[in-house]
């Protein structure tokens, strides 16, 4: 069985987006529908780092969403990922797609 748990949490300037499991072909519905949902809303930060595993599906959303908010005006930023996270997205080779965080304060700067 696949397991994927997303928290939201609305903070005062993004939604921040606690994401811990399994990212693939089985999960990435329920991630797609909360990370669409909420770049539409306001910036978006993804806390990666209990995400176990990451395939192409997710990262395709991954990559689709960032699109979706440079059209809107809406940022993703990654805080903390996962060493499985930061292969993945190092393997497409847009890593400098994705600005990556370790405080969520970084944004208030």
């Amino acid at each position: 069985m696949e397991n994927l748990e997303i928290k939201e949490e609305l903070k005062d300037n993004c939604v921040l987006l606690v994401i811990a499991g399994n990212l693939n072909s089985y999960t990435y519905g329920e991630f797609e529908s909360k990370i669409y949902a909420s770049i539409k809303k306001a910036h978006v930060v993804l806390d990666l780092s209990q995400v176990t595993n990451m395939s192409s599906s997710g990262l395709g959303v991954l990559m689709s969403a960032h699109d979706e908010g440079a059209d809107i005006g809406n940022q993703i930023f990654i805080l903390n990922p996962s060493e499985i996270v930061r292969l993945a997205i190092d393997s497409t080779g847009f890593s400098d797609m994705f600005k990556v965080i370790h405080s969520i304060d970084e944004l208030k700067k």
